[in-house]
């Protein structure tokens, strides 16, 4: 059974969301007829990449909070991803715009390595403090988890990819997802948001059985009329 998740590196919940989903797949009797497809999606297009600037500065200015509270609300992500076993560093998140990652998240996918590049990804922005717009970073992270780094360099260096990570945001639009991370699984059933882990074991289990049901039915409606069968008899 396919499952789709759609995500961007610089959200918080979609770290944490990846880690609850994982505990409910964990758990999961079936997991090993599952797959999973990282998609692309921006919440920022627009950002610009900043290292100089703080991201709590930089959320109130872009959001008009005040600096406090725009600690505050990094503190409360920071206390919901420990609770999951992650620790969050958000006062050395680096402000980046995410493209290049998604570009070089499906150059992972296409070497089947999807998943552990949002990992690295994730653990990169959200706890090292790395620059995810950065080639030479991107680099680094891709060598850790098996991709060439001359591959990735000459990704980076060209638009490759472009396309594809627009697709899966244009994908995003039409099927009216507005926020993330988002789980589509068996094209059917969608889990918004960091949902506790038992809804989206609920969500497998239902999602799966209905997949395993649709498996097990004949391909086509047949209408029958005179034929003739492999043995010969017509």
């Amino acid at each position: 059974m396919k499952i789709e998740i759609w995500s961007d590196v610089m959200c918080p919940f979609c770290y944490i969301g990846k880690r609850r989903f994982e505990d409910a797949l964990q758990q999961f009797a079936h997991k090993d007829e599952v797959e999973i497809e990282w998609k692309s999606f921006q919440l920022n297009p627009g950002m610009i990449t900043d290292p100089s600037v703080n991201i709590s500065q930089y959320l109130a200015d872009a959001k008009g909070w005040t600096l406090d509270y725009a600690q505050q609300m990094n503190n409360h992500v920071t206390q919901m991803a420990a609770e999951v076993g992650l620790e969050y560093h958000m006062d050395k998140a680096v402000v980046a715009n995410s493209f290049n990652a998604h570009r070089f998240s499906h150059l992972a996918k296409k070497h089947g390595l999807g998943d552990a590049a949002e990992e690295a990804l994730f653990r990169a922005y959200f706890t090292d403090g790395k620059n995810i717009d950065d080639t030479a970073t991107l680099a680094q992270l891709g060598t850790g988890i098996g991709l060439d780094a001359g591959e990735i360099n000459k990704t980076l260096a060209t638009d490759a990819y472009a396309d594809d990570v627009k697709h899966d945001v244009a994908e995003a639009q039409y099927l009216g997802i507005q926020g993330v991370p988002f789980f589509v699984m068996n094209s059917k059933y969608a889990v918004s948001g960091a949902q506790a882990v038992p809804v989206f074991s609920q969500t497998l289990e239902k999602a799966f059985g209905e997949w395993h049901d649709e498996r097990a039915k004949p391909k086509f409606d047949i209408i029958e009329g005179p034929t003739c069968g492999p043995d010969g008899d017509c």
